[in-house]
């Protein structure tokens, strides 16, 4: 019982993060469109990066597709974490590292998810032929 607690908390985290921040890219929030500029990725990138994000957060709350959601999570929130210490900083226009401090937090839950799902992986692996 408490696993499951558990498991679902780390679920709603990370997808309520995923798609919070979703309005902000689609909408062309003045962040977002600053963030994806420096990036070089304005709007593609932005726009890519939220239809990830939205799937991603989707099959987390799914638990017979939370494992790929979870992978897909982690993957473009790596990307959010290398972009913020190599290009943008933690803080971003100001934002007292609020962006930073969410994506760290998703990256925790998705890989935590990873971790408990990590006896699926040689199944997602294997080719049917």
């Amino acid at each position: 019982m408490a696993k499951t607690i558990f498991t679902w908390a780390l679920r709603i985290i990370a997808a309520v993060i995923l798609l919070q921040t979703l309005f902000f890219k689609f909408t062309a929030a003045d962040e977002s469109v600053y963030i994806f500029t420096k990036l070089g990725m304005e709007p593609y990138g932005r726009i890519g990066s939220g239809i990830v994000e939205l799937f991603a957060a989707i099959l987390i709350l799914i638990p017979s597709t939370t494992l790929i959601g979870a992978l897909l999570s982690a993957g473009v929130i790596a990307g959010a974490l290398l972009s913020h210490l190599f290009i943008l900083g933690i803080e971003v226009k100001n934002d007292g590292g609020e962006l930073f401090i969410l994506a760290v937090i998703t990256f925790i839950c998705s890989t935590i998810l990873i971790y408990m799902d990590r006896d699926k992986i040689p199944a997602l692996i294997r080719f049917k032929t």
